[in-house]
């Protein structure tokens, strides 16, 4: 799809692959106040103990000088059982999207995807001039088709994207799918994005020192409830780490994000209980989606995918007018909205909403 954007006479003209492709713009606008339910973003906050950080940080002597990474390194590795060489900060996970794709793929080079899926794979890969392969969910279950990815690897590919569980399917990979990948795709790099790892349980990161050419990415922006801070890490094997930090701008982090990060570790109390909330309240949406007769793909993330048919728009727009938020994704996934999960209170006054608007 090309870029419906003109030039002005006399611009410079912008490489071909930023010209082909389309606009990103996700609507992030008038949120405030209302039931955020439509960017899978932990729906209570962060931990107390962050806001404590972060005041203690604001500081003007602090704020004055360039990021210092070293303490937090230490800190956060500790937190997800690595070494400080096996991984580097990012500016969210999209800036661990775009230093691997910098890092390895070069213009022209093969780029396996799935779809759909995060948006920001294809953005960052079609901003680099790669080929993209893409390979489409089932419709009905969305299970992770793992025979046609393996049959789309070839000695040609440069990278596979995955996530695991899948935005905004909610359906995940097994371990021994993704070892299946690896070993198909020796001459790629292979990342696993865990964005919802705490609500799945199922994860790659204990594999990176053993496997090469394996790629692991975490975030604060969701379950940690940290979205706005832009926090990430990237994690591979320290002789891969070396070459990413290469291609990573040295403060692209700031330091306030880091320091929340540390204090957010310091709490896996908050974070236990924040999960355990959400997986009664996955169940509790599941069921009043079943006595609505709306069918639903089984999610392993903090959010489900509903098939509302040709009334997702309708659904989408009349939650919003009663000041709750849905993400609509008919536009890849015909008739689909996507529901983040939050408490069950929270889920409790979606249902009462979305009966009203159901058999209305």
């Amino acid at each position: 799809m090309k870029s419906a954007l003109r030039l002005p006479k006399g611009a410079v003209r912008p490489r071909a692959a930023v010209m082909a492709m389309a606009p990103y713009s996700p609507p992030t606008s008038n949120r405030r106040g209302k039931l955020r339910l439509d960017f899978n973003e932990n729906t209570v906050g962060c931990s107390p103990r962050v806001l404590a950080a972060l005041k203690d940080s604001l500081e003007g002597d602090a704020l004055a000088v360039y990021p210092d990474y070293g303490d937090a390194r230490e800190e956060i590795a500790r937190y997800f059982n690595v070494r400080p060489s096996q991984f580097l900060f990012t500016n969210g996970t999209d800036e661990a999207i775009q230093v691997l794709v910098n890092t390895y793929v070069d213009d022209g080079q093969e780029v396996v995807l799935l779809k759909p899926s995060y948006a920001m794979y294809r953005f960052y890969a079609e901003a680099a001039g790669a080929r993209i392969r893409e390979i489409v969910y089932p419709r009905l279950g969305m299970e992770f088709p793992l025979d046609a990815v393996l049959a789309a690897i070839t000695p040609e590919t440069r990278a596979v994207m995955l996530a695991n569980p899948n935005n905004p399917t909610g359906t995940g990979i097994s371990l021994l799918a993704i070892e299946r990948i690896l070993r198909r795709a020796r001459k790629a790099v292979v990342l696993v994005d865990e964005a919802y790892y705490e609500f799945s349980g199922v994860t790659a990161l204990t594999e990176i020192g053993r496997v090469p050419n394996l790629f692991v990415s975490r975030t604060f922006s969701k379950v940690f409830g940290m979205a706005a801070m832009r926090l990430g890490c990237l994690f591979a094997h320290e002789a891969n780490v070396a070459f990413l930090h290469k291609a990573q701008s040295p403060y692209s982090v700031n330091a306030l994000a880091v320091a929340a990060a540390r204090a957010a570790v310091q709490d896996p109390g908050y974070i236990h209980n924040y999960v355990a909330e959400v997986l009664a309240a996955r169940e509790l949406l599941c069921f009043g989606l079943e006595k609505l007769g709306i069918p639903y793909v089984p999610s392993s993330g903090n959010f489900v995918l509903g098939n509302f048919g040709r009334r997702a728009i309708e659904v989408r727009d009349a939650l919003r007018g009663q000041g709750i938020l849905v993400r609509d994704r008919s536009y890849e996934a015909a008739g689909c909205v996507r529901i983040t999960v939050g408490t069950r209170e929270q889920m409790r006054c979606l249902l009462a909403a979305l009966e009203e608007v159901w058999n209305a």
